[in-house]
Formats: structure tokens, sequence, C-alpha cells
């Protein structure tokens, strides 16, 4: 017998509606006899959804220790700089459980957080290494360690990034048009491509984030994945200067990521405002070419990247709300588009993770997300509610008219997607 039967839900590009049945947290085959049933009434239902590309460690952290006044990239990588000298692992911890309960409550069960490392103690590191381990199978979180100023361009940074991985950091990342020099970036790449390989480590590079069509890093980012054989492990986030290549150019590198196999990561609400900040008129868009990637057969996923930080003061951690600025941004308005808006944020960004038994089929986990919505247009068109969210077979978050919750730790817990307001200062003895 099943323990739960969903009944009328609407899969991915069907029209017609089908049963799905759960048995022992995994997805089977629909039986008459079940322990239980709910009726979706042609709700849209996926996989869970994917977050590959997230700051956690960064979140709520808006206006602390000021506001990013003139909203551009490096005025809040400066903000952040100064923020990371008051980082507690307690502090880090308390604003990271309010957002992976909001991203819980918008069906995120699998997320990927950049977690800096330039900080000589490893603060953000450790917290969220601890509330890994702390959440348990309540979330999946995959930890890359980031070096916000730079591996090579940074005093010891290659051996905060070797204790970073030390202390359990499941990927390997920098950010080599952030570097010094041209050379510093190449090094910088070589650095982490050389250590995640003898760690057996994924790679999620911050690549060619800039306006700068000189911007180049992604191939070196695509040779050495070639080099070392590390084809479907190796992930290049933003890669924004892509927009501003000439056409020969960017063909001949298009083809050469499909050779290596990498994943893609475009990031449409903090890109499409943090971008073109040196342009007159007309402003680019400052995104990635995500159409021509897509259209070579290059697995390309949406990040939804920050939450109230001093890059992007915005925000519920809601990956569907990414996909329908992308929709706009990128000119993905047609029918099919649509659709792979969807893939975008839930079996693309599965592959780059890494992810086993994902998906809908019979065998795959009963991870699931159902929208109130029919169909994937409405979904986006709405940024539709998720009626109710699924791990492993048990009901995680829902949404009633009046109001959402998620149960954690085994209790159930309203969500408003309001930042907490800080907690009055202890004064000093």
């Amino acid at each position: 017998m099943l323990d739960l039967l969903l009944k009328g839900a609407r899969l991915p590009g069907e029209l017609e509606t089908r049963d799905i049945g759960i048995k022992d947290g995994m997805i089977s085959e629909p039986e008459p006899e079940a322990r239980h049933a709910i009726d979706l009434a042609g709700a849209l239902v996926t996989p869970a959804l994917v977050e590959p590309h997230i700051h956690l460690d960064a979140v709520l952290t808006e206006g602390e220790p000021r506001h990013n006044d003139t909203g551009s990239l490096f005025e809040g990588i400066a903000i952040w700089a100064e923020r990371v000298k008051t980082l507690t692992v307690e502090d880090v911890k308390q604003r990271v459980r309010t957002v992976l309960r909001w991203q819980l409550a918008n069906g995120v069960q699998f997320v990927r957080s950049h977690v800096d490392v330039c900080d000589p103690e490893l603060k953000a590191v450790r917290a969220l290494v601890e509330l890994r381990q702390e959440i348990g199978d309540q979330m999946t979180l995959q930890l890359v360690a980031f070096p916000q100023q730079g591996i090579m361009s940074f005093d010891g940074g290659q051996d905060l990034m070797r204790r970073a991985i030390d202390l359990g950091v499941d990927v390997v990342g920098a950010i080599p048009h952030y570097e010094l020099t041209r050379e510093y970036g190449e090094l910088s790449i070589k650095f982490a491509f050389d250590l995640a390989a003898n760690k057996g480590l994924r790679v999620d590079i911050h690549c060619d984030e800039t306006d700068d069509d000189q911007s180049r890093f992604v191939e070196v980012m695509a040779a050495e994945t070639i080099r070392l054989g590390m084809g479907g492990r190796v992930t290049a986030s933003h890669t924004t200067a892509m927009h501003s290549y000439n056409n020969a150019y960017a063909y001949r590198l298009i083809n050469n990521l499909k050779r290596a196999q990498m994943h893609m990561v475009t990031n449409p609400l903090d890109n499409s405002t943090l971008q073109g900040r040196f342009d007159s008129y007309p402003i680019r868009r400052g995104h990635t070419r995500v159409k021509e990637l897509l259209a070579a057969g290059i697995n390309v996923c949406i990040g939804h990247d920050s939450v109230m930080d001093p890059w992007y003061p915005l925000g519920v951690a809601d990956p569907l709300q990414a996909a329908f600025v992308l929709a706009h941004y990128g000119q993905m308005s047609g029918h099919g588009e649509l659709r792979t808006l969807m893939d975008m944020i839930t079996w693309n960004p599965a592959s780059a993770l890494g992810l086993e038994k994902y998906g809908l089929l019979p065998g795959c986990r009963a991870d699931l997300c159902a929208f109130a919505a029919p169909s994937e247009m409405d979904a986006i068109r709405l940024i539709a509610p998720r009626k109710l969210v699924m791990r492993g077979g048990k009901i995680v978050a829902r949404t009633e008219p009046e109001h959402t919750t998620v149960t954690w730790d085994d209790k159930e817990e309203l969500v408003d997607f309001l930042k907490p307001a800080p907690k009055p200062a202890v004064p000093a003895l």
C-alpha cells in the first residue's frame, strides 16, 4: 500500500493530469490503495527547486554597516569587506536560518552557497559547516570556498582556500577577474582546478563578472576542464562579459565550453542591476549569452545570488522570481522558452550540483513542489505560491490563502519573508 497518493498533478510539458504514488519517501507507480490522498486539482508539480548560486553568509546584511548608495558591484564589495570584520559564527547562523526557511517555503531543497574565505578566522565557513550539520536532511547544502578578495591578491589566500576545504567545504571557487593582474587571474584558476582535482571536488568559479570585453578567463576554465578531464564537474558563474564579446570569438568560445561539458549559471536579479554601470546609452543588459549557450546544448542554470545584502537589497529567496526577471531581461518569452526557464531552476541546476535520484520518475526521492498554477507559463506569470512542498514524501511547507508555513525541526512555523528586526546590543559589563 502507498503511503500517499497525489491526485490530479500536472507534470511539466503535459496537458493531462496524472497521479503520483509515494512510498517510503520515494516516488512509486500510482496504486488505488493509499493510506492518505491529496487532490492537487491540476496544480503544476515539479521536482524540488534547486538554488545553484547564492551567498548565504551575506544574506540580510543590507544596510550593515551602511547602505550601498551607488548600487554598484564595487561599492558592494567594499561594504562587505567592512561587514566581514564584525561577523560571528552565531550572527551568520542566525541570518542563514531565516533565509533557509524562506527557501524551503519557496520549494527550494538543494542549495549551493558560496562562502567568503577572505577572513583569517574563516568565521563564515565554520558557521555554515556547523549549520549544514545541524539542519541534517531538512535541506541539502553544498558550500563553495569563495575568495571575494581574490586568491593570489589576498594575503594568505591560497592557504585560506586549503583550510576551508579541510573544514569541509564541498566545491572550489575563485574570482579571476577581480585579481590584481591578468596573470594572477590565470594562476588563481589553475590553483583552484589543481586543488579540486587533488581533493576530488567540483569547481564553481565567479568568472568574467564584468562588462569588459577583454575579460576572458572562462576560456582558461574550459582549457583546464579539458586538460584535467573534469567535464561535468565544473561551473562558470555569471560570465557577463560574454555579452560584450565579438560574435566570432563568442562562437569559438561556446563550442569550447560545450567540448568541456561545463555548466553555466546566470544570475539575472543581481546582474540586471549591477552591470552596465559604466555605460551611457545604450546601456547593455550585461548578462551571459543564455540563448546561444542553450542552443549549443550547454547546461545553463538560474541563480538568485543575493538576498538583501550589499549587492542586491531585494529578494525573497525565490528562484521563480529570478526566472520571471530572465523572461524579460533575456527575452525568453517564447512558449518553449518559458518552459525552459522552469528547467533552469530544477533539472539543469540538479545536474550542475550532481544530485542523484532527482526527478519525477519512480525510484526518485519524493522531493516535490506543487505550484498554485496549472502550467509553467502560469507559474512564472503569477510567480505562483507553492501550494505544497514535499521532502522525502513528507509535507514540509504549504501556502494557504492566508499564510505560508514551513515545518522545521518538526515544528510548524509561519514565514512572512520580512527581515527580522536586529536584536538590541547587550551592553558590555
